[in-house]
């Protein structure tokens, strides 16, 4: 299978982020052809995003994937805006996507109430995702679930283009993403994002101080009796330990739960100790990649791949419409 996958160099990649998607992306390399995209151009339409901080983020981001398990000489790895063919791709796509299809976009409508300004390039968002997936003709995309209805649009958009110029896209099938869903330390109610502050997620590279005082702080609840359901902030917590601690002490935690024996320090303890032990190796891997200094150019190497393929994709799509 050819996979396609994008992620926003925003900032601080977390718990979520690794454990809900990236770890995924690891996996699937194994025996299929995978293109992994830092969509830069997506980025733009955060309202906050300053120019110094784009750049640095995509390098970032990109020592973060290669330390988590990103392989690049198997890999394509590589940042959008370096292959321009995207943009180009997604104006074409777009004569043939339905406005009425844009404006039921579920996260357009959760984004644009959040925001002061909301920009032509965020009601936009779903065509240029659909172009950075069909460039590369990828049969299937890794998604979370609220990431369904973008990638339905997609396969929309290929197939009304397949039916007005003939067939060049696959309807890319989705990967529906296996990992647990890890929710806000400082209110468990709501998903782990950068979006709602600091004090809501663990940063895969944070100093271990801050893991560390940002789990003792985490929500729990005010005390336990035997046989009590567990809390949301307490079952978030086990959600964690769940990914790095061995099964058996798991499952000595959980029995002191239903006996209301736990004491939540101690759960908290335990849980730091295990997560640590489990990303001390990306986090070695990280700084041993930042010291080789040679980032740029393995994104400039993985561009050139991607291009490859882009080139011909775009050539034949311009073809198609009648613009070559």
């Amino acid at each position: 299978m050819r996979i396609f996958s994008g992620i926003q160099p925003t900032g601080v990649v977390h718990l979520g982020n690794y454990f809900g998607a990236i770890r995924q992306w690891v996996e699937l390399q194994e025996g299929n052809e995978c293109v992994y995209c830092i969509v830069d151009y997506h980025a733009l339409t955060n309202e906050d995003m300053k120019p110094d901080v784009l750049r640095e983020a995509r390098r970032e981001l990109a020592l973060d994937l290669i330390a988590c398990g990103i392989d690049p000489e198997r890999t394509i790895l590589f940042v959008q805006s370096d292959v321009p063919e995207h943009t180009e791709l997604c104006w074409i796509l777009g004569c043939v996507t339905s406005y009425g299809d844009l404006t039921r976009m579920t996260q357009f409508k959760q984004k644009a109430a959040e925001q002061e300004f909301v920009n032509g390039g965020l009601f936009y968002y779903p065509v240029l995702q659909a172009a950075d997936i069909l460039l590369y003709l990828a049969d299937h995309v890794p998604v979370g679930e609220d990431q369904l209805q973008h990638l339905e649009l997609s396969r929309r958009i290929a197939r009304r283009f397949n039916y007005r110029f003939g067939e060049l896209f696959p309807e890319p099938q989705p990967i529906l993403g296996k990992g647990a869903r890890i929710m806000s330390l400082a209110d468990p109610t709501r998903k782990m994002s950068k979006s709602y502050g600091p004090e809501h997620y663990l940063g895969l590279m944070e100093p271990e101080e801050s893991i560390r005082k940002k789990i003792r702080s985490a929500v729990t609840d005010i005390g336990l009796k035997p046989g009590q359901e567990m809390s949301p902030g307490v079952a978030n917590l086990f959600t964690i330990l769940e990914l790095v601690a061995p099964t058996e002490v798991v499952e000595g935690l959980r029995r002191e739960h239903a006996e209301g024996k736990l004491l939540y320090k101690h759960l908290k303890d335990v849980l730091f100790r295990h997560l640590m032990e489990a990303l001390a190796p990306v986090r070695e891997r990280r700084a041993e990649l930042a010291a080789r200094g040679d980032i740029d150019e393995v994104l400039a190497a993985g561009a050139d791949r991607a291009r490859v393929i882009a080139r011909e994709v775009l050539g034949e799509a311009r073809a198609r419409v009648g613009l070559d």
